[in-house]
């Protein structure tokens, strides 16, 4: 038994899953369900992306959604941005903090990013530089991480490296991403630890995807090397197009599940957000691969079969 350690769940669905969907969702969608997670406590929600309407027109609302859902001060609203411009656009809209992104990887951040990592760092720095001094935070999401799909693995010197040039911009966190779903726990371990030690002036988050099953396991890989904030997705969505077929982000529900069962201090409100999570596959127009919500929390019983003695 653990006690009651806090950790941090952040929300992720908003932005990283809807993005990913064929479907638009209706603004006044988005906004319902951003308030209805805003009371449901989360440390953070990552809300939309300031990127080009044509580029992501999943998410050409985003002006919009965040100057009308309503905000719960215990929450920190986060958006990505790409570039300066977006930077502009979502402190237009008093946001709480900004979310540059990435990769570890060069093939990677080549084909996701059109851009080799040196341009992507410039252009990050520039935005960095943009947004201090505003009282909004910076934080970095670091794609890739733990294994590329066009690369194989990522030397650790290349990830360390690039969190040190970003923390010598004076940024407030980073966040470490499993992609598509290349991570395992001890491989977790290890560079949760040398990243708590090298830059303990980082707030830093874990973002793992469930693609080979391992999300869990490699969040408490993570907790047992001092991580104590992990990007989530309601239901597990989000996806990335480099790893075709495969699920998403780890999954909200299963991963509160499980937290709250071993004794860890999520915040979050369980029963709160099944409800929400229940109300994804009408939304976005499929099944979801929440195992909590098809089967309930471990304590949902059901009657004795007919004709048991």
């Amino acid at each position: 038994m653990n006690g009651r350690q806090k950790l941090y769940i952040q929300e992720v669905a908003p932005r990283d899953g809807f993005q990913n969907e064929q479907r638009f969702i209706d603004t006044h969608d988005k906004i319902d369900f951003i308030n209805r997670l805003s009371q449901s406590g989360y440390a953070k929600i990552e809300a939309t992306s300031f990127t080009s309407p044509k580029a992501i027109p999943a998410l050409k609302d985003a002006d919009m959604v965040m100057h009308e859902i309503e905000r719960n001060p215990d929450v920190v609203y986060t958006v990505l941005v790409p570039n300066v411009r977006g930077a502009e656009r979502a402190l237009a809209c008093n946001v709480d903090e900004v979310n540059l992104v990435m990769s570890a990887s060069e093939t990677h951040n080549r084909a996701n990013l059109r851009m080799t990592r040196e341009q992507s760092f410039a252009q990050l720095a520039e935005v960095a530089g943009a947004v201090r001094g505003t009282g909004v935070a910076v934080n970095v999401s670091l794609s890739t991480v733990f294994g590329c799909p066009m690369e194989g693995d990522i030397g650790t010197l290349e990830v360390f490296g690039l969190m040190d040039r970003f923390a010598q911009l004076e940024v407030d966190g980073i966040t470490l991403c499993d992609t598509t779903g290349m991570a395992y726990p001890s491989q977790v371990a290890d560079i949760a630890k040398q990243a708590k030690a090298q830059f303990p002036q980082l707030e830093l988050t874990m973002h793992f995807h469930n693609t080979r099953g391992m999300a869990l396991a490699n969040t408490l890989a993570a907790i047992d090397r001092g991580v104590d904030r992990f990007d989530a997705s309601l239901g597990g969505l989000g996806g990335c197009p480099y790893a075709p077929g495969a699920s998403g982000n780890v999954c909200t529900e299963d991963l509160v599940h499980m937290l709250e069962l071993m004794g860890y201090d999520t915040g979050v409100d369980l029963d709160r957000i099944l409800g929400i999570s229940g109300g994804l596959p009408q939304l976005i127009g499929h099944d979801i691969p929440s195992q909590i919500l098809k089967a309930g929390p471990r304590l949902t019983l059901h009657p004795a079969p007919a004709g048991t003695a």
